[in-house]
């Protein structure tokens, strides 16, 4: 097996001051103890290298961590102005039908107040329906069982936007 060179994205990405590399993991999520995790682990050699540590941050995070890393996911339906990674991730619901954002809300109301956060779900390529489905079934789940999906969904979701740091490299 030959090696490959760092692509320039994580090479930027490992050359950034901690600060600034602090401040670009935290677009991708907002747990600190995930960030720490992941700065610890600088320099990365090849973007899998980075998303094995990705990988193995969220299996580690505790309660309050994942409570920390979801506090920074606005609902389904209604991405933050000037929040692109999440109207990017959300697209899907773009082009819904008024009714179809209206029984988001509900939903996402419904299982808020069941579990006290927000109905996180790796939206990338889902239709609105899609994500209205994925709410509808989850909703029913054991709080325990549902912290364990979230975290499989947010270990997805630093995946693709850890990916576009690796591409794009414009976090310096």
């Amino acid at each position: 097996m030959t090696s490959t060179p760092t692509p320039p994205g994580l090479a930027r990405f490992n050359a950034l001051e901690g600060p600034a590399a602090r401040a670009a993991l935290h677009e991708v999520c907002t747990s600190t103890a995930w960030a720490g995790r992941l700065l610890a682990g600088r320099p990365y050699a090849t973007a899998e290298d980075l998303y094995s540590a990705n990988d193995a941050a969220m299996a580690e995070l505790t309660t309050a961590d994942l409570e920390e890393a979801m506090a920074g996911h606005p609902p389904i339906g209604r991405p933050e102005p000037g929040d692109p990674a999440s109207a990017r991730e959300q697209r899907g619901m773009t082009g819904a039908s008024d009714e179809l954002k209206a029984e988001m809300l509900e939903l996402n109301l419904a299982y808020q107040e069941r579990f006290g956060h927000v109905f996180l779900i790796c939206a990338t390529g889902k239709t609105g329906e899609q994500m209205r489905d994925a709410v509808k079934e989850r909703i029913g789940n054991a709080p325990e069982q549902e912290r364990e999906i979230v975290r499989t969904e947010l270990g997805k979701i630093n995946r693709i936007r850890l990916a576009r740091i690796v591409e794009e490299g414009d976090h310096a």
